[in-house]
């Protein structure tokens, strides 16, 4: 029922903007040129890129004086640049509204070079399209790293305290209320069933570190002031990094079975050359869905919500505020439940995957012929 309500209401959603659009364009092919040239429209695409995208500046607001001129409030970043001239550090405020240092600017929040120097990607240098005497290196905290900082220090102070609590008492106190039954049920219910009773110790730290991440910082992300809306979880090189790190520890973990399974699979040999290189596939394709789905949940929720209240400045009348700000904070309720349903969506399919590599197939098989035996 709920994908039928969202199927007809997206549907709507499209038809209405395409009605929208088409009647734009033919009121703008009846003016004159000149004054379709002048005429400056709200970009939503811009808005809804700048608000999800990384930037080298903590944006705040914006004001415009009498006289229209737009002010705006930032909180500085530092900028850190390595190029052939050497190491240039910055505040972001140095070249922010045009200003140039260095040979630096900023456009739409991102650093770029005022003398022609692209900036270094990983892909492109790998790939030979870069080379690394011919751009420059952009370490600069960046909003996403600030806010990653601030929710590392905010995860230290809730977590050390729990810890100070708990020498004084085994009853947990203040915050620890709230997070203790959610610490047990990451324990009781993703780690034990999906890595065992006897090893799931080892994995808990992990588990929890990135549940905890992944949840406060989807929570953050949805407070459209500071010290939140930066889309950290959204950011593709962050999820990535995640589940890396579930690769790694998966592959570590991985006993004997699960290499077996991978390069001996339990089929007929003449099927090898087709299962073996599946089997290689699918050990990287689990972090890939790892990264792509926690990426693009929670930026399709940022985007939504974004693209609901352009539409009062698409449509240029306020009169829609009283169907889309509704809308949009219902989807803002919803996307607290997303919050912390993809942060148990990661951790169980972590533990899922940890699980599988440190089975222990053959020690089952042995106890059950044992016991057979016995009878």
């Amino acid at each position: 029922m709920n994908r039928k309500i969202s199927s007809l209401f997206f549907a709507f959603l499209f038809v209405l903007l395409s009605g929208f659009a088409t009647a734009q364009h033919t009121s703008e092919g009846e003016m004159p040129a000149e004054k379709i040239e002048h005429k400056e429209g709200f970009n939503a695409t811009e808005m809804i890129m700048e608000h999800i995208g990384d930037s080298n500046e903590w944006h705040l607001w914006t004001t415009k004086d009498d006289s229209g001129e737009e002010h705006h409030v930032s909180i500085p970043l530092p900028v850190i640049i390595k190029d052939n001239e050497g190491w240039h550090t910055f505040l972001s405020k140095d070249i922010a509204h045009g200003h140039e240092h260095d040979g630096y600017t900023l456009e739409h929040g991102q650093v770029v070079s005022t003398k022609g120097i692209q900036k270094a990607t990983l892909f492109a240098l790998i790939s030979g399209k870069q080379k690394s005497n011919e751009v420059f290196f952009d370490l600069s905290i960046t909003k996403n790293t600030a806010s990653m900082l601030l929710s590392v220090i905010f995860m230290a102070v809730v977590f050390m305290g729990m810890a100070r609590g708990y020498k004084k008492s085994q009853l947990p106190k203040g915050i620890g209320k709230v997070m203790e039954p959610v610490i047990v049920f990451i324990r009781d219910e993703v780690a034990i069933p999906n890595i065992g009773s006897v090893k799931y110790k080892r994995y808990m730290p992990y588990l929890l570190t990135a549940f905890f991440f992944i949840w406060f910082n989807n929570l953050f992300g949805l407070i459209p002031f500071f010290p939140g809306g930066a889309n950290l979880t959204g950011n593709i090189a962050v999820t990535a990094v995640l589940a890396i790190i579930t690769l790694l520890i998966t592959l570590f973990s991985a006993n004997k079975d699960y290499w077996k399974h991978i390069f001996m699979p339990p089929v007929p040999i003449l099927l090898y050359p087709i299962m073996v290189p599946i089997e290689i596939i699918g050990v990287f394709t689990k972090p890939f869905a790892l990264m792509m789905r926690l990426f693009a949940n929670v930026t399709a929720g940022h985007i939504m919500i974004l693209a609901i209240i352009s539409l009062i400045f698409i449509f240029k009348t306020p009169y829609l505020g009283f169907a889309s700000v509704p809308l949009a904070l219902f989807v803002s309720v919803l996307e607290l439940l997303v919050a912390a349903l993809q942060a148990y969506i990661f951790t169980v399919l972590s533990a899922l995957f940890i699980g599988i590599a440190v089975a222990e197939h053959e020690h089952e098989h042995g106890h059950h012929d044992e016991h057979s035996a016995a009878h």
